[in-house]
């Protein structure tokens, strides 16, 4: 089934050993509760990689040497070593931190890894009261090493000053070679001409390769040197104590860290994991106890990733099996796919028992099956002496002996390497027994009476390889409930062969076994046909759906139009009628504010005329809104020259008459009886309005 080339394809994501190993040593789960927490897993990290959030866990540490030391009585770790274990319990911390009350509801699966542990804050608080970030002795880890260190610097600061005079006397002289600070064995030494080294007091501690140049101690410098040293030994073993204290103190917690470095290495194995998913578009399709399987748009993964890289379409398989109808045979020509398809749902089934996710429909469904037995290939074995039909059978055997409803078996060429009569016999019997035991399974074969059985036989059936005879060219799609032709003759004519071969070759088949051949090609071909007209059919009815809905789009479009318009008028009305109240309050305010303040009758009788005028106004306006109302529910403007003649409506008064005639810029117009002359301007041509 390919399956270690998936292994190897996630141990390639895995950053820590950990998950490397994991991901070698994969786990096929048979608990349902076990398959669906680790596709959970892979599922929420899939989701946090898609969205582009941070999830601490960018540190590959692996440091299991570095945590078995700790637990060893005795041993002691460096600066360097405590770093590691300090980088771990920070990234630990960065984890407890992450899942917050909102993210642990978010995604309680990545949850559930650290759910039986806890963090503990004095690791880091231990390591940093010794070490500084560069993982260096911090001068106050011991009373003892800040007096060495103190001494240290004080002996330093005089060696310093002793060893510049004296550089500074050698080089007036002429004697130093090179200004530069040079040490030797530990000491500080000057750089002198190798011709001087007997001119300056000290002792000399080696040369130059070519021997120009000689390195001296000198004399007033040995005692300083001498106490410095001293003071490095005493340095170093005190920093020695005080790591091994820390080691010990830490050994405690030997056993949190080594759950906590498990823990990182299980979210590096789940981001792996996740990655994997987001290569193959794998997805968490639905988990069932019982034994089934139903895929949709399922696709092989490593064909899929081939396919993907070259840039090519990856066809999907689409299949079935349950109680009714629990074993599958596939027929079809060669180079067909039928192998593929079979390899398809064993993979995916391998895969998702192990936690992976699949590259399904999100509505497929998964059965969980205890046993997957595997029949793939020539099976020849040399060591036994066996030929591939005896150990073909040899196989069979052990499959009949141990299946049972919980059993998924694939069977690749069933019966052959035999004689064809003979090997078909034994196939079918084989096939009856397997069905017996209600296991669950897919077969591919040429053998047409197993094609025969697998149409009469209650669960099992059959699928057909499409094929295009036109062109000899598989179409890599499985047909349920059919069975497939092997297309011998087709290709044989196809390809040029003699046709009096061809001939010969049909009439040495049973005529009964040629006719169902040739039945079951055409029927594959009606069905193509078919399919393709119902293809079309579906794409007339989604592009007639797709023009209904463009038009429901404008008629809307049109109404939400009008429907503003609408309200703009509205508005504007409203906004109109608001303003001339809120200035009609305004006056009446002052009116009231004047009447207050007036001192005598006079005033106030003219505040009084003030009222009535605006009131009075504010009536006459009342009357006229009505009056233009009114006449616009009976006339209509038409527009036109001002004749005699015609009907005008005079804008100021909203009066209709009759054009009588004109003088210069006035007309007279016939208003009932009475003719009255009015500007031009004010007015304009109307007629009565058709009545319904």
């Amino acid at each position: 089934m390919e399956f270690n080339k998936i292994k190897a394809l996630l141990a390639e994501h895995c950053k820590t050993e950990y998950g490397k190993e994991k991901a070698d040593e994969l786990v096929i789960h048979t608990r349902r509760d076990l398959i669906t927490l680790e596709l959970q897993q892979s599922h929420e990290y899939k989701l946090i990689l898609q969205s582009g959030q941070y999830f601490p866990n960018d540190h590959s540490l692996n440091i299991a040497r570095e945590l078995k030391l700790l637990s060893i009585p005795g041993a002691v770790l460096s600066g360097e070593q405590f770093m590691q274990v300090r980088k771990l319990a920070e990234s630990i911390q960065q984890v407890f931190r992450w899942f917050d009350a909102e993210r642990k509801t978010a995604y309680p699966a990545l949850a559930k890894v650290i759910e039986h542990t806890q963090y503990e804050k004095m690791i880091l608080k231990l390591i940093d009261e010794i070490l500084d970030e560069s993982g260096v002795v911090r001068d106050n880890a011991s009373e003892e090493l800040s007096r060495i260190r103190m001494g240290l610097y004080r002996k330093r600061g005089e060696l310093r000053r002793t060893f510049d005079r004296i550089l500074s006397k050698l080089n007036k002289s002429g004697y130093v070679a090179d200004i530069e600070e040079a040490f030797l064995n530990g000491r500080r030494v000057v750089a002198l001409y190798a011709e001087h080294k007997r001119q300056v007091k000290g002792i000399l501690h080696g040369e130059s390769d070519t021997r120009r140049t000689a390195y001296v101690e000198p004399e007033e410098t040995i005692s300083l040197n001498n106490d410095i040293f001293a003071l490095e030994n005493e340095e170093s073993r005190e920093v020695y104590r005080i790591l091994r204290e820390l080691t010990a103190r830490l050994s405690t917690y030997a056993a949190l860290l080594k759950t906590y470095h498990d823990i990182l290495g299980e979210y590096d194995f789940i981001r792996a994991k996740a990655k994997l998913g987001s290569d193959m578009n794998g997805e968490f399709p639905s988990v069932i106890e019982k034994a089934h399987v139903h895929l949709r748009d399922a696709y092989h993964p490593l064909l899929y990733l081939y396919n993907k890289e070259a840039q090519k379409p990856t066809i999907p398989v689409q299949l079935s099996l349950d109680e009714k109808a629990h074993i599958l045979v596939i027929s079809g020509p060669n180079a067909g796919g039928k192998t593929v398809t079979m390899k398809t749902v064993g993979l995916l089934q391998l895969m998702l028992q192990s936690g992976l996710l699949v590259p399904v429909h999100p509505a497929s469904t998964f059965g969980i099956f205890k046993q997957l037995m595997i029949h793939i290939g020539d099976t020849q074995s040399i060591e036994f002496e066996l030929s591939t039909y005896s150990s073909h059978l040899k196989h069979m055997k052990h499959f009949i002996e141990n299946a049972n409803g919980k059993t998924l078996f694939f069977i690749d060429e069933l019966g052959s390497g035999s004689d064809p009569n003979l090997g078909g016999a034994f196939a079918e019997v084989i096939l009856e027994e397997l069905s017996k035991k209600h296991a669950f399974g897919i077969v591919t074969t040429h053998y047409l009476n197993l094609k025969v059985m697998a149409n009469k036989t209650a669960g099992i059936v059959n699928g057909a390889m499409a094929f295009d005879e036109r062109n000899l060219q598989p179409l890599y799609k499985l047909i349920i409930g059919k069975p497939g032709s092997s297309y011998t003759f087709s290709i044989a004519e196809r390809i040029g062969l003699d046709k009096r071969l061809i001939q010969r070759a049909r009439d040495l088949v049973e005529e009964d076994h040629f006719r169902l051949d040739k039945l079951l090609n055409r029927a594959e071909q009606d069905l193509q046909r078919v399919q393709q007209k119902e293809k079309e059919l579906q794409k007339l009815l989604h592009e007639n759906d797709k023009l209904k809905k463009e038009m429901q789009h404008l008629l809307d479009k049109e109404k939400h139009e009008q429907q503003v318009e609408l309200l703009k008028h509205q508005n504007k009305i409203t906004t109109e009628r608001i303003a001339y109240l809120k200035e009609m309050e305004r006056k009446l305010k002052q009116i009231v504010f004047d009447w207050r303040k007036a001192e005598n009758a006079e005033d106030k009788k003219q505040l009084m005329k003030q009222l009535q005028a605006l009131l009075f106004k504010q009536k006459e306006k009342q009357v006229v809104e009505k009056a233009k109302k009114k006449i616009n529910s009976k006339y209509e403007e038409v527009g036109g020259d001002i004749v005699p003649g015609v009907q005008v409506l005079m804008k100021k008064n909203h009066q209709v008459g009759e054009v009588q005639e004109i003088r210069g810029k006035k007309a007279v117009v016939k208003i009932g009886l009475l003719p009255m002359q009015v500007d031009m301007g004010d007015l304009v041509v109307v007629r009565k309005r058709e009545e319904g």
